[in-house]
């Protein structure tokens, strides 16, 4: 059983927990349902926002969904795999940009600011790029769940909702290569431009990516020794998070690409492992619409975002939040005085 105080030293543990994923509360989600059909309106009529409420209260274990403190955590960490000139912006942009998120001026900042939302930055070794995956694992064993260790520190009591959010240049060369190695295809069909690159850049990016994935086939046998093959950091660290909010009843809501591509590798193991997660948005990443639609999600929005830092899944917080106040805050026709009609 996970216990927050004695973190998981290894895959193998970490493998362990996920085998004792705690269920849906289903009484709690039985009492939303019993409810949902009393309030001041037609049957189904606020679509997609009813079944919102449903599952934060499945997720957070209350008959009343909350969402009065939602946190945005910003994971940073350095990929290696950056020397072989995969991005357009070199590694010494991720402590700098660590330090405008600490100073208030990424555009996280004033979206978290915006939705009423906390925002916490978590630096994964940031000073200590992983091994460049195009020539060895990007890290040991002990190393990986080290940064999921970490992760899973970032989840504390009292929270309604997790966004993991990251920075990290060079990580949508390690998102690509996850999904490769996850679902197949060719190594073009998961990789885009990233921060903005250019065709030849584009095209090398590509071919790092389908020759990690030949280089360590014989290494990648789940979802989390892919990570550890060609991962970063900040990706297990998510992934740490996304575990330990199952086991804490926090829901969570996925960012971009490299988010989902942190989920991806725990739903390898088990099917069933993201259930207490929804996307917030789908990206312009090619590869992040192919990578939903694997984890048989659904994006709550397309706003044709690509920044990363949680950005676009903070956006939808709003949606969750009118979901859980419509849920408990409208009347019910009894107390409203309204007569209903069955099957309005």
């Amino acid at each position: 059983m996970f216990n927050p105080k004695h973190p998981p030293q290894s895959l193998e543990e970490i493998r362990a927990l996920l085998a004792e994923l705690p269920d849906v509360d289903t009484k709690a989600q039985d009492a939303v349902l019993e409810r949902e059909p009393t309030l001041t309106k037609p049957a189904g009529s606020l679509g997609r926002l009813e079944s919102f409420s449903l599952w934060l209260a499945g997720w957070q274990g209350t008959s009343r969904p909350r969402m009065t403190r939602p946190r945005v955590t910003v994971f940073a960490g350095s990929h290696g795999v950056v020397a072989q000139g995969v991005s357009a912006f070199p590694a010494s942009v991720n402590q700098q940009m660590v330090e405008n998120f600490i100073n208030g001026g990424a555009a996280i900042n004033q979206i978290c600011k915006s939705v009423d939302a906390e925002l916490r930055v978590m630096e994964v070794a940031i000073e200590i790029p992983t091994n460049d995956f195009s020539r060895e694992p990007a890290m040991d064993d002990e190393g990986c769940a080290e940064a999921m260790a970490f992760g899973m520190s970032a989840i504390e009591k009292g929270i309604d909702l997790f966004v993991p959010g990251e920075m990290g240049i060079g990580n949508t060369t390690s998102a690509a290569a996850i999904a490769h190695a996850l679902y197949g295809g060719n190594a073009s069909d998961w990789t885009g431009r990233g921060t903005g690159i250019d065709d030849a850049t584009l095209d090398l990016k590509t071919r790092v990516v389908g020759d990690a994935i030949i280089l360590h086939k014989h290494q990648m046998g789940d979802g989390l020794e892919i990570l550890r093959c060609v991962g970063g950091r900040e990706i297990a660290a998510m992934a740490g998070a996304i575990i330990a909010a199952r086991f804490s009843h926090v829901p969570v809501l996925l960012d971009g690409y490299v988010s989902c591509a942190a989920a991806a590798v725990l739903a390898a193991i088990r099917p069933d492992a993201l259930d207490h997660c929804l996307v917030g948005h789908v990206s312009a990443e090619p590869g992040h619409t192919r990578l939903i639609e694997k984890l048989g999600k659904e994006a709550l929005i397309d706003f044709g975002m690509r920044l990363g830092e949680g950005s676009g899944a903070a956006l939808a917080i709003p949606l969750l939040r009118a979901a859980a106040e419509c849920h408990n805050g409208m009347a019910t026709f009894d107390k409203a005085g309204i007569d209903g009609k069955e099957g309005a």
